[in-house]
């Protein structure tokens, strides 16, 4: 590759060219979603340059230094097979191996799951994309739903951590910020699942949503699709998550492609997978 090849920090001017290889990809994510990706990790989100060109990003997302994320790993289509998206995944292993971080997570397609392997990924489990248009659920919901604000509760926050293994604040904060979002509570207050709906390209995305109880994990969900008023959604959950599972073929959903959690360190924080009905995204977990 020699010279031709560049990396550098991904900066706001780069976010119209980044969503144009999103575009050409296919892929869910608006314009804010970069931002929120910049926003969190302004060091760890990167370009790309083949001979002095805009050729590919990849981002990461660290949640401390127990874990962290590499996610939206493009490359436009006129610049593949030169190297270039391998190059950017050892430019953010790189990254995150100099800032201390236990364990590195991705989601991977089959394609992509190859070269993970190589890398020295390790499989972690099985999980789903599931899509489906024309939902008109009923609004009538479970009475232990109540809709949150923009600002993720105490109490949310401890939920989280237990099913996703460590404190994703402001991920969170910044999420509600884009979404819709529900919480449920057990007949005797306490709070066991809570979940979100935002918009996106070309559907809307549920989650994440985290539940320790099916009831709870279906009432959230249940409610959330219903202000999706019929329109199309995404929804990635945990194969192990057999409620969820459950529901989306209930509901009429099909299977769009599969994908694998893997992760590369010690996986210290793995969480509960069980009670990850949703997850926020494959690019952040």
């Amino acid at each position: 590759m020699g010279d031709a090849l560049g990396i550098r920090a991904l900066v706001d001017s780069d976010l119209q060219f980044a969503d144009s290889i999103r575009e050409l990809a296919g892929w869910n994510q608006l314009p804010q979603d970069w931002l929120r990706l910049l926003q969190h990790d302004s060091d760890g989100c990167f370009l790309a340059e083949w001979e002095g060109r805009p050729a590919g990003t990849a981002t990461t997302t660290a949640y401390g230094t127990d874990l962290a994320w590499i996610g939206m790993v493009i490359v436009h289509p006129d610049l593949r097979r030169h190297g270039i998206g391998r190059a950017l995944l050892h430019h953010c292993i790189a990254h995150l191996q100099e800032k201390k971080v236990a364990c590195i997570k991705l989601d991977a397609t089959p394609l992509g799951k190859t070269v993970y392997d190589q890398l020295g990924f390790v499989d972690e489990w099985s999980l789903a994309r599931w899509e489906a248009e024309g939902l008109h659920l009923n609004a009538e919901g479970s009475a232990q739903i109540e809709w949150l604000g923009q600002e993720p509760t105490p109490p949310l926050l401890q939920l989280d951590r237990g099913a996703f293994g460590v404190n994703r604040e402001r991920m969170l904060q910044a999420l509600a910020a884009q979404s819709e979002a529900v919480l449920h509570r057990t007949p005797d207050g306490k709070l066991d699942g809570y979940g979100m709906l935002r918009p996106g390209r070309n559907a809307f995305y549920l989650g994440p949503i985290v539940a320790t109880s099916d009831h709870a994990g279906e009432a959230i969900a249940r409610a959330l699709l219903h202000r999706a008023r019929g329109q199309r959604v995404f929804w990635d959950a945990p194969d192990a998550t057999a409620g969820a599972v459950a529901l989306a073929k209930e509901l009429g959903f099909t299977q769009q492609r599969v994908l694998t959690r893997m992760h590369l360190g010690e996986n210290n924080s793995p969480g509960t997978p069980g009670n990850v009905w949703a997850l926020a995204a494959p690019e952040i977990g």
